[in-house]
């Protein structure tokens, strides 16, 4: 019978886990659009997360760049990891933003999966974050070249979301070429 209990908690996690990966697998469905979709996305001065510098997103103004929250805690985050690297190898300018998560677990959750950013700063009082209205994290944001929040995916992007939603958005956000 001790034996049974000792299972007990592995199958609850188990059936937890297989839960959460049925509902970031089947659901693509549209979270609530951002307030601030359709506005000037929110000046930040961050502190970077792996030099002595600070991230600003007025440095990026003139091409278009795709902002992502997003925790070393964050299950979701993790599964939406590689997405991210596929966007970055593809060329896309990818703005990291540290919510709430301390310095070293950024570093060992990049060191461990990879870095898809441009440039990473760090939200650790989430003030950042609430000014762009985040829900939670991981939660992204598509900026056109001239400041302007053209969209916005407060879910783990899927390859399906980048291909419908992000991509699109992107090529709004380019400026033209003469």
């Amino acid at each position: 019978m001790r034996r049974l209990l000792i299972f007990i908690p592995v199958l609850v996690l188990i059936s937890l886990f297989a839960l959460f990966a049925m509902m970031v697998l089947r659901g693509e469905k549209d979270p609530v659009a951002s307030r601030i979709v359709g506005q000037n996305a929110p000046a930040f001065e961050l502190e970077a997360l792996n030099e002595d510098t600070l991230i600003l997103l007025s440095r990026y103004r003139g091409q278009p760049v795709v902002v992502n929250f997003f925790a070393s805690w964050c299950a979701p985050c993790r599964v939406e990891h590689p997405v991210l690297m596929q966007l970055a190898a593809q060329g896309v300018t990818i703005i990291g933003i540290n919510y709430k998560d301390k310095p070293e677990a950024a570093r060992a959750f990049m060191a461990e999966l990879g870095d898809p950013f441009a440039a990473i700063g760090q939200d650790i009082n989430g003030r950042t974050g609430i000014d762009f209205g985040i829900t939670g994290v991981p939660e992204t944001f598509v900026i056109s070249a001239d400041g302007h929040v053209l969209a916005s995916w407060a879910s783990p992007l899927t390859p399906g979301i980048v291909e419908k939603r992000i991509l699109p958005a992107l090529l709004v956000a380019s400026p033209p070429s003469d």
